[in-house]
């Protein structure tokens, strides 16, 4: 499958993954040369879209690219952690930690989880210049290449190359880093899903530019001020800031942030008692804006008074004002005894007039944008380090109870639903989501994704993180600072609430790229022999075929493939599709394939997908001609032979 990418993405271009999404939804519009024909597209947008002439839009060094990058598919292929995954706790785990590079991990996600998920929380290099930020890029395209792919002149292929290959921490830098994973993150999110950013004043102004760009500024929720706990810059001679932010998005215009329950100030309102429980009380006639007659002129009718006389909304000033709610909500809040009447004096005469109780019990209000009733970020890191033993592991750690509120106030929440951070750090996200699944009876999964990025031991304070992940048996990355948090916390959680059956466990799965070595072997390879060759096969293995696979089929990273022995010869099911990837099937075991197909009602794949390095002229042309028969068979079985290499 490797070698198909590769020459896939030999033509791909910037625009190769927008241009899909016209091509399936508008395929009128495209001639028969494969151009595009902007007028007929403008005759379908009809008058329901308002095109715009201003011409407004984000521009910099390398968009074009950036954008090329988010349309190439990744070459890489995914190792399963083997040994992680088949412990107790884990194995049937629904929860999963990727190790990768984050652009190659979110376009395997895509492959399965397009549109499935709900909330996505990053935390991604803040360009401060001391955040260890540059841009590195292992992409390896010559001018030429870049000159037609992005239709740029010498001069802009030249600069995007330079930005790409000396590790570059400028503002376009971040910008090309940022904006493809952006774009994929976009096409995860579920349609009533949301993604909260955070960021400091270095690019916050750049990330709002991006974001609009993608998501649409229409969409945009608000931004969270958040507060650090201490404060940084002063020394520069400005202001300083004791804050972070964090933007947030939506998929669509109309979703509406969560409510957050009330606190106790809050509850402060709720001085009155009855059978129900405290409440608080407005009045039923509208104030402020909007409530004249006129604005809403089914919320004026007339309402019986204690005394039995009607009683309109007349405003304090004389005019007709109105309601708030209709009639028919208005005799529900009577019946139910949501309405009370007060004595109150009107036009120099005592009246009665109605108000609405509301309840203390399970009522939640909107949140403030200003979140700093939260711990800091010192404290954040103290608790990261009592859980490695007093050892200052990482920097920069995120407080759990800031990523519990981002939690609380995500749009329609399930309590099945996956939470995605894929610039996972510590696995503060991680940690947050086990802690709000033990005491919310939730069961929130979580998908991280961290570079494996090496420890330089030259520099002081990754030396003593490298030196304790030797000490404990782990390799000197930084992502096994997020693994083994993952680990301590979930006992720390178990401890704090031991009824909890959630789950603590994870899966866990390495990206690899493919080096130069086996892509020439995957070129050079000829299956025209009768004798098998496995040297491919033995370069990669079972098991990472086989994830590779089902993943790039939709089958997620918890899937539930089933090992179906044909005569000695093992395959995988999942579903729709029977891989076959070890060498040497023998013709026993085609037969065996073609007998289950006929005796078995419940089998019934129909994608037999076929790793075709691991069969010889012979085995596949054998293969061949008995699915031939199959499909001519008085079944008529529909049996699609994907051959992939």
């Amino acid at each position: 499958m490797i070698k198909d990418i590769v020459a896939s993405n030999e033509n791909v271009t910037q625009n190769s993954r927008e241009i899909e999404v016209l091509r399936e939804n508008f395929p009128s519009c495209f001639r028969p040369d494969s151009s595009f024909d902007i007028e007929r597209f403008k005759e379908f947008l009809g008058d329901k879209v308002a095109v715009s002439q201003e011409g407004y839009e984000l521009r910099f060094l390398g968009k074009s690219y950036s954008k090329m990058l988010a349309a190439l598919d990744t070459e890489t292929v995914i190792v399963p952690d083997e040994e992680h995954n088949s412990k107790p706790e884990n194995k049937d785990s629904q929860n999963v930690y990727i190790s990768g590079d984050n652009l190659d991990g979110l376009k395997h996600l895509l492959k399965s989880y397009a549109g499935e998920i709900k909330c996505i929380y990053i935390d991604p290099p803040y360009n401060t210049g001391t955040d260890g930020f540059v841009y590195n890029d292992r992409f390896n395209f010559t001018v030429p290449v870049l000159m037609e792919k992005l239709s740029i002149t010498e001069e802009q292929a030249l600069r995007i190359l330079d930005l790409t290959s000396r590790g570059s921490a400028a503002h376009s830098a971040w910008l090309m880093f940022m904006y493809p994973r952006l774009q994929l993150a976009r096409d995860l999110l579920s349609d009533d899903g949301a993604i909260f950013i955070s960021i400091d004043d270095n690019e916050q102004a750049n990330l709002k530019l991006i974001c609009d760009d993608i998501f649409g500024e229409e969409n945009c929720m608000g931004t969270i001020a958040r507060a650090t706990g201490q404060t940084t810059g002063q020394d520069s001679g400005g202001f300083g800031s004791s804050f972070d932010y964090a933007f947030v998005y939506g998929r669509k215009p109309e979703l509406d942030i969560a409510g957050i329950p009330l606190n106790s100030h809050d509850l402060t309102r709720f001085d009155n008692e009855d059978e129900r429980g405290w409440y608080a009380y407005d009045q039923l006639r509208k104030t402020g804006s909007d409530d004249r007659r006129e604005d809403r002129p089914n919320m004026y009718y007339a309402i019986k008074d204690p005394d039995g006389n009607d009683l309109y909304p007349t405003a304090t000033a004389g005019y007709d004002s109105r309601w708030r709610v209709e009639r028919n909500t208005y005799d529900k809040l009577v019946e139910d005894g949501y309405i009370m009447w007060k004595k109150t004096t009107r036009n120099s005469q005592e009246v009665w007039w109605p108000y609405v109780k509301y309840y203390a019990e399970g009522r939640t209000k909107r949140p403030s944008p200003l979140w700093d009733d939260l711990e800091g970020n010192k404290k954040a890191t103290r608790d990261v380090r009592a859980l490695f033993d007093n050892v200052k592991v990482f920097d920069y750690v995120k407080p759990i109870a800031f990523i519990e509120r981002i939690i609380q106030v995500a749009p329609n929440m399930k309590p099945d639903d996956i939470i995605l951070d894929f610039f996972a750090g510590s696995a503060t996200t991680a940690h947050a989501v086990m802690k709000w699944n033990s005491e919310h009876e939730s069961h929130y999964r979580y998908i991280m994704v961290q570079l494996p990025a090496e420890l330089d031991t030259s520099v002081s304070s990754q030396k003593v993180t490298y030196d304790y992940l030797r000490k404990i048996g782990r390799k000197g990355t930084l992502d096994e600072v997020g693994q083994e948090r993952i680990i301590r916390a979930a006992m720390k959680v178990k401890e704090a609430n031991p009824d909890s059956t959630i789950d603590f466990g994870f899966k866990h799965y390495t990206i690899k790229t493919v080096d130069e070595l086996t892509l020439d072997k995957l070129e050079k390879f000829d299956n025209s022999s009768f004798v098998t060759n496995r040297t491919v096969y033995d370069l990669f293995g079972t098991s990472t075929i086989l994830t590779t696979w089902l993943i790039h089929d939709g089958y997620t990273f918890t899937n539930k493939c089933q090992t179906i022995d044909l005569a000695g010869y093992t395959t995988f099911w999942c579903e729709n599709h029977l891989y076959l990837l070890n060498p040497d099937m023998s013709e026993e075991s085609i037969k065996a394939l073609i007998d289950r197909y006929n005796s078995d009602g419940d089998f019934n794949p129909q994608n037999i997908v076929v790793f075709g390095y691991s069969f010889n002229y012979v085995n596949m042309e054998n293969l061949k001609t008995n699915i031939k028969i199959l499909r001519d068979s008085e079944k008529n079985l529909k049996v699609n032979l994907d051959l992939r290499y």
